[in-house]
């Protein structure tokens, strides 16, 4: 019997160590192969906010971080510097709306010289599907009404949803959820046009 439990106990080690080795090396073969995507994921989402035509640098690598209440978070945030010719173009900046339906949603914005909304996008969030996950530009393409605004000491009022009085549609049975990105993309704007010189004097380089 005393035989008996130690074999199978020695067999179950020894599946144990197989099993442990085989998700190590996995995690090891693929590691690489992850972070391709997440980088190629990564330019294709900064190519979305910024559009190509107002860079011609890598935004990837054009990366600082910034802090500010109005990201919605007290951790750093990227934000991505774009130049063409040489010159501050355009820039990019990730933030969180911490008040979603579900928690916080990520987003990143992109604002010319002009203080131009170029376009927003969803980088993750937990919304309900069918009802708060419209913000998801694969859902619906409500993000796009953010592109071509701009944020005025006369305008102010209008950065809402249309319930609060504002220029943004809601979702049917789900306002929270726009109504928190409307007030990120709006806070992330005002970050942007207020410390724009400041972003285009830091070092460039975002290592973890």
């Amino acid at each position: 019997m005393l035989n008996a439990i130690k074999k199978n106990g020695l067999t179950l080690a020894i599946f144990a160590c197989a099993s442990t080795g085989l998700v190590a090396l996995t995690q090891f073969l693929t590691k690489d192969q992850i972070q391709y995507q997440q980088q190629a994921q990564l330019a294709a989402t900064l190519n979305q906010v910024i559009p190509k035509d107002l860079h011609d640098n890598e935004l990837a690598q054009a990366c600082t971080w910034v802090s500010s209440p109005l990201l919605g978070s007290s951790e750093p945030q990227h934000a991505y510097v774009a130049t063409l010719a040489g010159q501050p173009a355009a820039i990019a900046v990730e933030s969180i709306a911490p008040d979603g339906y579900n928690g916080a949603i990520k987003i990143i914005v992109g604002i010319d010289n002009q203080g131009t909304v170029l376009a927003t996008r969803v980088l993750s969030h937990q919304e309900t599907p069918g009802l708060g996950d419209k913000i998801d530009l694969r859902i619906s393409d409500w993000i796009l009404s953010f592109s071509g605004k701009t944020i005025t000491e006369q305008n102010q009022a209008q950065w809402a949803v249309k319930k609060d009085g504002g220029m943004f549609d809601s979702f049917t049975g789900a306002t929270i959820t726009p109504r928190a990105v409307v007030h990120a993309v709006k806070n992330t704007a005002t970050f942007i046009n207020d410390n724009r010189s400041t972003i285009y004097q830091q070092t460039l380089g975002c290592e973890e």
